[in-house]
């Protein structure tokens, strides 16, 4: 992961919030002889008094059903929003351009679940992506009992303690505060959908940390 400590957030509850905002992630393992596999699934966080957790299902008899079972080693990959940053925004545009992102990745091992804690996972997930209406057709206690029993048959859970984690938020934190500020009005500019501001609200959002109002000077650190 690319990785310096300006780039790093230092509060795990900013972190622990970004996975549960971003639960779509890329789920990534291998067989034994090294042939790769991954899959994209949502995926729940847990905190638990020894450490972090993330839960979800997979399809059985997948290529990557087979993989976790031959190789628990996984790595699940969380990302946010990202866009294109353009040199030429800076105080000193002699620089390279770049890529804002954040993004955090969860390394540890797979445990497949019990028929018992699969449907608590089932019961959990709907409810939570159906904004806890109990009322919706789709949470998991409100569909046909013989199609609950034909899913149960086509899925398994999974469970993976967090053994590591690595996260990056690359937001020009290392940039001067005319630079970033213009940063942020360009990305506001673009008429890219969603991205590009999505990027500048979270800069924005951090900018009175970076540059504490009324202190000057932050000159740019670094040039990459």
């Amino acid at each position: 992961m690319y990785s310096f400590p300006y780039f790093k957030e230092g509060d795990p509850k900013v972190v622990l919030q970004f996975l549960r905002d971003h639960p779509f992630a890329t789920l990534t393992g291998s067989f034994l002889d090294g042939t790769q596999v991954a899959t994209q699934i949502p995926l729940m966080v847990e905190v638990r008094e020894d450490g972090w957790y993330v839960k979800g299902h997979i399809m059985r008899k997948t290529d990557h059903h087979q993989a976790f079972l031959e190789n628990p080693n996984v790595l699940a990959l969380f990302t946010g929003a990202h866009t294109y940053v353009s040199a030429s925004w800076y105080s000193n545009p002699a620089n390279g351009s770049t890529w804002n992102y954040s993004s955090v990745h969860l390394h540890g091992k797979v445990s497949f679940m019990n028929d018992e804690a699969l449907i608590d996972l089932m019961r959990s997930l709907t409810l939570h992506f159906e904004d806890q209406n109990e009322l919706s057709p789709t949470i998991y206690d409100n569909l046909p009992e013989d199609y609950r029993a034909q899913l149960l048959k086509a899925i398994v859970g999974i469970e993976i303690k967090v053994e590591n984690l690595q996260q990056v938020f690359k937001l020009s934190q290392n940039r001067d505060e005319a630079s970033y500020l213009n940063i942020i009005q360009q990305l506001e500019k673009k008429q890219e959908p969603g991205h590009a501001a999505l990027v500048a609200a979270e800069m924005r959002k951090r900018k009175d940390q970076l540059f504490p109002p009324g202190q000057t000077g932050n000159p740019e650190k670094f040039s990459s």
